[in-house]
C-alpha cells in the first residue's frame, strides 16, 4: 500500500503527506489540525513566534485534534548589523513606506529568542520538531530525544543531508529548488545549490539511511506519487495549502497566489535578507541586486512595511512566499484537499 512508509510508521499518521510549515501567517493551528485530522501530518511554522504564541498554537491544535503534528523553528546563525547597510536599506525603503503612510526605523529586536522558543517545544513534547537554517547543538538534540520528540532537519543538497544524519536526526526534509519560502541552505550559498526536487530526492535517499521527506513544487497527488517512487517516505506541500480557508494567508497574498503562473516566482533577498522563493512584485524588483543587510536584520526592517501593505489590501511590498507550483493551489478546505491529494496519489501509484 502506497500509504505505508517509514515516515507514516514513525510519526503515526495515515497518509505520507506533510503540510509544510509556513511561518509568518499562513501556518495556523486550524490548518495544521485539519491536515493532521484528515490523516496527513501538519507542521506549525513558528519561526517568528514568541514562546507564548508557540505554546498557545500547540495547545490550540491539540484542542482540535488528537492526531500527531510537528513544530518548525529557525536555527539562529551569526549575523552582523552593518550601520551603513542598514541606513542604505532604510533609504531605499523610505519611498515605498511613504506610499503607505509609515516611517521605518531601526527595530529594537531582530528575532525571537531561539532557546526560549525551544523550551516550549520541549515542555509540550510535540510529536516532531523540524528545524531550518542550520543544526541545533548536540545538547538540544539529546534533550528532544529524551522528551520523546522526533527530529527532522532541512537539507537542500546531499552534503547537508549527510551532516544532519551524522548528528543523529530521525529524518531529513529535502527542499528542492522549486520550493516556496526561505531556502534552508546552511552549507554553501543558497543561490549556488538550487537542486531541483526530482534530482535531489533520489540523491539524498541514496546517501542517507533515515526517512526522507520531499518538498519543492509538489502541487497535486501526481507529484506526491512521483517523489515516493523516487524513494521519499513522504511529500511536503506548503504552497498547495495557501488558498485553504484555514490558512492565515492574507487577502492580497491569496489573490497573488491565485493569479500566479509557474514562471512568476523569483529567488529574492529583498524582504528578509535571506534567499527565498516568492512571487515577484515591486519590492523584489526594486531591490534586485542590491547589497542588503542579512537575515534577520532585513526581515525586521521590512516588518512594518509588510504589515501596512497587508492592511491596505496591497501585495506589492509583501513577502509572497510561494513555490513554482503556485498556480495549482486550490481554494478548498484543507481536509478536503488532503483527501483529493491522497486519491490522486493513489491513482498515480496504481497506474
Amino acid at each position: 500500500m502506497w500509504t505505508d512508509t517509514p515516515f507514516t510508521r514513525m510519526v503515526g499518521c495515515r497518509v505520507p503527506i506533510v503540510g509544510a510549515p509556513m511561518a509568518g501567517g499562513p501556518s495556523t493551528p486550524a490548518l495544521v489540525a485539519a491536515i493532521s485530522g484528515a490523516g496527513g501530518f501538519g507542521v506549525l511554522g513558528c519561526g517568528y513566534d514568541s514562546p507564548d504564541a508557540i505554546r498557545d498554537a500547540i495547545r490550540a491544535v491539540r484542542a482540535a485534534t488528537d492526531a500527531p503534528f510537528g513544530v518548525n523553528l529557525f536555527v539562529p546563525g551569526p549575523y552582523d548589523v552593518d550601520d551603513a547597510l542598514v541606513a542604505d536599506a532604510l533609504r531605499r525603503l523610505a519611498p515605498l513606506a511613504a506610499e503607505l503612510g509609515v516611517e521605518l526605523t531601526m527595530p529594537t529586536r531582530f528575532a525571537e529568542d531561539f532557546d526560549a522558543q525551544l523550551a516550549v517545544v520541549l515542555a509540550e513534547r510535540v510529536a516532531m520538531f523540524s528545524f531550518t537554517f542550520g543544526i541545533p547543538s548536540a545538547e538540544v538534540l539529546a534533550a528532544l530525544r529524551d522528551a520523546g520528540t522526533l527530529t527532522c532537519g532541512t537539507a537542500t543538497h546531499v552534503a547537508e543531508a549527510r551532516a544532519l544524519v551524522e548528528v543523529g536526526v530521525d529524518m531529513v526534509c529535502v527542499q528542492g529548488a522549486e520550493a516556496g519560502g526561505h531556502r534552508g541552505t546552511f552549507l554553501g550559498t543558497p543561490e549556488d545549490v538550487l537542486v531541483g526536487t526530482m534530482a535531489l530526492v533520489p540523491s539524498v535517499c541514496d546517501a542517507v539511511d533515515v526517512p526522507v521527506i520531499a518538498g519543492g513544487g509538489i502541487a497535486d497527488g501526481r507529484g506526491v506519487a512521483a517523489v515516493l517512487a523516487l524513494g521519499a517516505s513522504a511529500a511536503a506541500l506548503g504552497t498547495a495549502f495557501l488558498r485553504c480557508p484555514e490558512a492565515g494567508t492574507s487577502a492580497p497574498y491569496r489573490a497573488a497566489v491565485s493569479a500566479a503562473g509557474e514562471t512568476d516566482t523569483v529567488i529574492t533577498r529583498a524582504l528578509s535578507g535571506r534567499a527565498a522563493r516568492g512571487i515577484g512584485n515591486r519590492i523584489t524588483d526594486a531591490l534586485a541586486g542590491v547589497d542588503l543587510p542579512p537575515y534577520p536584520v532585513m526581515n525586521a526592517l521590512t516588518r512594518e512595511l509588510r504589515r501596512a501593505c497587508t492592511a491596505a489590501g496591497r501585495s506589492d511590498f509583501l513577502s509572497l512566499w510561494a513555490g513554482q507550483g503556485a498556480g495549482a493551489a486550490r481554494d478548498r478546505p484543507a481536509a478536503e484537499l488532503l483527501g483529493a491529494l491522497s486519491n490522486e496519489a493513489g491513482q498515480a501509484a496504481d497506474s
